[in-house]
């Protein structure tokens, strides 16, 4: 028996092998080109690596803060403008016989809403027919810059009420309480600003620090009260409120502060060396408030950011028990939470009457600052860069609104229902997202600050 039959291997021809051989080589030889990236067929293989360009727009269309706080805006002017249309009387008569001449309907809407919308942009940021004026002569410099002026005037305030809701929104506290402190901050610098007979330049920061301290004050008390007994910020804050609002009506009319020329609930005027300068001369209103109002928001960009003291707020917010076991006092940051936004909202009252908003206390003087505090603290995502970015799109919404009223004829309470249906549709971006069927935002690959928020 050969020693191929006693291994008990079969026979084999030689030729037959070297075929095997070589065919089992043009198989694998075959394989290895189908598995590269030339051979690979159009419909698989790995997928080219995505460019920056595709990327940008795939998160264009994702459902990132930028994204839906623009699709917001534009929400909020569609039924804006729905509503014009549904408000004038002229307007919805001709869809009583749209059937018959549709162009009739459709160009009233048109001019109604495309004239109020250009009057709110000329009102808020720029009116090119004051810039021909300027050109030929007609009108000066400050026709020009009067919006921009107007639109900053407005935002001063609300920056620093803004800022206010804010930084309690971050330390876990809901500070409704903004419009009692920007009252009785109101009320300490018009006092300061007309009874302290000092020079100018003292004169104004003592002011500014009287109303700082009186709005440092009215969040003291809601503060400590929430420290020590647990008392809901938000019910002691609205009752502080009408107790500031009272205070400074019976305020108005007492001997000494009650202007003496006058019958009617006014204060003495504010005396010029108490007084914010006005940065682009008289005739414009925008005055140093402004400065102010972005010094505010990078001190308060800090402290979240940068300082111990804003660590331990935002660890409070986020979680209070797991705070006082790491050693963070939590009743001391309550406190302080507070005081501090009693002092930002004290100092956007004081820019109520310090500014040139108005130069005497009124009861009506702080007019709604507080409260649309708290909206712009939502449109910014209580980010103190976004608070001022959401407090600049309402000083424009509020100027521009002035002159839609006077040259459209609309309302301005229409200005603040569009307010209202911008925080709305921003305060719900499923809804947003369902609208325009936005993807889910993709984080991952596009690390910019387009894709992750203010």
């Amino acid at each position: 028996m050969s020693e191929r039959q006693r291994s008990g291997s079969p026979d084999k021809d030689p030729a037959s092998e070297a075929q095997a051989a070589q065919d089992s080589l043009g198989n694998t030889e075959r394989a290895e080109d189908a598995t590269t990236p030339e051979a690979a067929p159009a419909t698989g293989g790995t997928e080219p690596k995505p460019t920056l360009g595709r990327l940008f727009l795939e998160n264009l269309w994702a459902a990132n803060t930028v994204t839906v706080t623009v699709l917001s805006l534009v929400l909020a002017i569609v039924v804006g403008a729905i509503l014009m249309i549904i408000s004038d009387p002229d307007v919805l008569s001709t869809y009583s016989y749209i059937t018959a001449r549709p162009s009739d309907a459709l160009n009233s809407s048109w001019t109604l809403v495309s004239e109020a919308y250009a009057n709110l942009f000329k009102g808020a940021i720029f009116d090119p027919e004051a810039f021909s004026g300027w050109l030929d002569g007609s009108n000066g410099w400050q026709a020009v810059l009067a919006p921009i002026s107007e639109t900053l005037t407005y935002t001063a305030p609300l920056v620093f009420t803004g800022l206010s809701v804010a930084l309690a929104f971050r330390g876990g506290l809901f500070n409704i309480g903004a419009q009692g402190q920007a009252t009785i901050g109101v009320v300490l610098a018009a006092l300061a600003g007309f009874l302290l007979p000092l020079p100018p330049g003292l004169h104004l920061l003592v002011a500014l620090l009287a109303g700082a301290l009186g709005g440092a004050i009215w969040g003291f008390i809601p503060g400590i009260l929430k420290a020590r007994t647990g008392a809901h910020e938000v019910i002691n804050t609205i009752m502080l409120n009408y107790i500031a609002t009272y205070f400074l009506t019976w305020l108005i009319v007492q001997n000494g502060v009650q202007d003496p020329n006058r019958t009617d609930a006014i204060s003495r005027p504010v005396d010029p060396s108490a007084q914010l300068p006005r940065l682009l001369g008289d005739n414009l209103r925008v005055h140093a408030g402004i400065l102010l109002a972005v010094l505010a928001t990078w001190a308060v960009a800090w402290l979240l950011n940068r300082s111990t003291l804003g660590f331990e707020l935002r660890a409070v917010g986020a979680n209070p028990d797991a705070a006082r076991t790491a050693g963070i006092s939590v009743t001391r940051t309550y406190v302080l939470i507070m005081v501090f936004a009693g002092l930002l909202a004290g100092l956007g009252g004081s820019n109520m009457v310090l500014g040139s908003t108005a130069s005497a206390l009124t009861p009506l003087v702080v007019a709604q600052i507080g409260f649309d505090g708290i909206l712009v603290a939502l449109l910014g995502r209580v980010k103190p860069w976004g608070v001022a970015l959401a407090a600049l799109l309402f000083g424009a919404l509020q100027a521009g609104g002035n002159r839609m009223q006077s040259y459209s004829g609309i309302s301005l309470e229409l200005v603040t229902v569009l307010q209202a249906l911008i925080v709305i549709f921003i305060a719900a971006p499923a809804l947003v997202k369902a609208i325009f069927q936005l993807r889910a935002a993709r984080a991952a690959r596009l690390q910019t600050s387009l894709a992750k928020g203010w």
